[in-house]
């Protein structure tokens, strides 16, 4: 088979034009499907339907999200505008992700979003937007590993505070707990990178158990309101001009517990059948992940009685909870504590897929030093630099909260912003694709690629009517999350609760598109082609 390297998509050959397209989904192997792509393997394929759908419901632990989460909406909405809010993120992830399933099912690569912003967008600007969506993807999950490394940290010093009140948490101390959670998880990452399957798996099983032992605890133990406090009951505790603003500012305490749905994306080189099992495994995690999270956030506010006026005493209002419904100590920290090892353990699959992101966007010369973070350990086949980039970047992030949390906060803001206008890139162009009949019924009897304006649908989709629908209404949803997500928790707004996370969004854009026409331009030329599929 002949081969060339370093070769972009937008380099012409004897066949014309050379794109990332079209692949034969029909009697061809995981190698052939990615090799159609352009892409040569080099990571080795662990997981399997059953390990990918216990990465893919783990790396989001929604209903222990929703429980370390639920404060901002609880201040702004209230129990009604919890569980309300919750529905409709819900709703709306699933019509993001099952639409975005198409698109991994026609193209499986660990890029994601920047490699199908390629295949989608117009011949004239593809390059630009492909390379800024990649910025943005990368940063948002950089930002999403700070976050939950900053939230863990944060979780111990609540128990700290829970079990030793003399206990004084500092920030530095924080700082120092994250940066130990994301050496853990670089340990994992390059160490047991062979077994990451069976963890992700055995996390599942933790998580299942976890959820049903911490629920009939809250529904057993403790005074419970009734369904008028929990169903019927608002707050408008940032004093909006109106509730519905206040729900919906409250709202994206539920938006940041789905992050990192696209996760199993980013691990499309490692997993079998990757045109089937992502999809399959996408959905199934989430309708488990919605029912788990709904279950629980119901519990939790009918738990909402007794409990001391004002702010947590414990950092997290959740641990009062816990406090209150067991009235014991050494049992409110024995359940805080699952919750913060599930934490830590959902942070590991965060962690390997933002270290793919980072290393599938340097392959394709997206990065300053690409040469060096797109190397592959030859053994282990195991990004190394890759994955060590993502601890460093996680740890010099949580050094900020030394000196401004408001700071910090600011910048981990950009993990929401950042991957929802990554998502809303994708599937604007997806369906602007999907409307003028861009994508054509696969050919079992044709192999290799096409041009963009050839698109092939994969074996997972969603067709018709219903898929156009879908695909609309999921970019109205994005639309409408991105505007909230904008807005500060609370007015009077001055400079320590305004939030500028579209500062934040605005240059991650600015940066990514100076630094594309200053010189990433002329070696950033969308996906690199390393294999040509019509060699063979």
């Amino acid at each position: 088979m002949n081969s060339k390297t370093d070769v972009s998509y937008a380099e012409s050959s004897a066949y014309g034009e050379i794109e990332p397209c079209k692949i034969a989904t029909t009697n061809s192997g995981d190698g052939d499907q990615l090799a159609a792509l352009g892409k040569k393997p080099v990571l080795k394929r662990n997981f399997n339907f059953i390990s990918i759908l216990s990465l893919s419901v783990t790396v989001l632990i929604t209903w222990e999200a929703s429980l370390v989460l639920f404060s901002q909406g609880l201040e702004n909405g209230g129990p009604s505008g919890l569980v309300y809010t919750y529905i409709i993120v819900w709703v709306g992830n699933l019509s993001t992700f099952s639409a975005m399933c198409e698109l991994v099912s026609m193209a499986p690569t660990a890029a994601g979003q920047y490699h199908w912003v390629y295949m989608l967008a117009p011949k004239s600007s593809r390059n630009l937007l492909s390379f800024i969506t990649g910025w943005i993807t990368a940063a948002g999950w950089q930002g999403s590993v700070a976050s939950a490394s900053f939230i863990c940290g944060s979780l111990a010093q609540g128990l700290a505070v829970l079990t030793m009140p003399s206990y004084v948490p500092t920030r530095w101390q924080n700082t120092l707990l994250s940066i130990g959670i994301a050496a853990f998880c670089l340990f994992v990452a390059l160490y047991l990178n062979f077994i990451l399957p069976k963890i992700e798996v055995c996390i599942l099983v933790m998580h299942v158990t976890a959820f049903f032992g911490i629920l009939a605890t809250m529904v057993v133990m403790g005074e419970h309101g009734d369904v008028t406090s929990v169903f019927a009951t608002f707050a408008n505790g940032g004093n909006w001009p109106s509730q519905g603003v206040s729900v919906l500012v409250g709202m994206i305490g539920n938006a940041f517990a789905f992050i990192g749905a696209d996760a199993s994306f980013h691990l499309a080189e490692e997993i079998q059948k990757p045109s089937i099992y992502i999809p399959r495994a996408m959905i199934s995690g989430m309708l488990i992940n919605g029912v788990l999270g709904l279950a629980m956030l119901i519990a939790v506010c009918f738990s909402l009685v007794n409990l001391p006026d004002g702010p947590p005493q414990f950092i997290f209002p959740m641990l009062d909870i816990f406090y209150a419904v067991t009235k014991s100590v050494p049992a409110a920290a024995a359940m805080g504590s699952v919750i913060a090892s599930m934490g830590i353990f959902a942070l590991i699959g965060l962690f390997v897929s933002a270290s793919r992101v980072l290393w599938s966007f340097a392959r394709d010369h997206g990065v300053p030093g690409w040469r060096t973070v797109s190397k592959v350990d030859p053994k282990t086949q195991v990004p190394i630099w890759a994955c060590t980039i993502t601890a460093i970047i996680t740890s010099l992030l949580t050094l900020i909260n030394i000196g401004s949390s408001v700071a910090l906060n600011d910048v981990l803001s950009l993990s929401i912003s950042s991957l929802y206008t990554s998502y809303l890139i994708t599937l604007s162009f997806f369906l602007y694709r999907r409307l003028t009949g861009a994508i054509a019924e696969p050919d079992i009897n044709e192999e290799g690629g096409a041009s963009p304006d050839n698109l092939v649908w994969g074996p997972w989709r969603i067709g018709g009517l219903l898929g156009t629908v879908n695909n609309v209404f999921a970019c109205f949803y994005l639309s409408f999350v991105l505007f909230w997500s904008f807005w500060p928790p609370a007015t009077p707004v001055v400079a320590e609760t305004m939030n500028y996370s579209f500062m934040g969004l605005l240059a991650v854009i600015g940066l990514s598109s100076a630094y594309y026409f200053a010189t990433a331009r002329k070696q950033f030329s969308g996906p690199i082609v390393e294999l040509d599929e019509t060699s063979g």
